[in-house]
């Protein structure tokens, strides 16, 4: 069980590295290169930066999830 949260955790560390890279920071960011700069000049936020949004903090409550999880495993397994 804590070999499966453990994986899961590093692949959700991963996957939370590239959503945060994809985010469109001040001057830009890599979420241009999908077109998300093409829409968001026009006033609000593309329907692929909200998108992102969503997902990211969907991998971020499972990142979460996983640390807690963790935690009491190995409180359990020490006792």
């Amino acid at each position: 069980m804590i070999l499966a949260f453990t994986i899961l955790l590093v692949l959700t560390s991963a996957i939370m590295i590239l959503l945060v890279l994809l985010h469109k920071g001040r001057g830009g960011g890599l979420s241009d290169m999908f077109g998300g700069g093409v829409s968001s000049s026009l006033g609000g936020s593309s329907v692929a930066e909200r998108n992102l949004d969503r997902f990211t903090i969907g991998v971020g409550v499972i990142w979460f999830a996983c640390v807690v999880a963790l935690g009491l495993l190995m409180a359990y397994q020490g006792s």
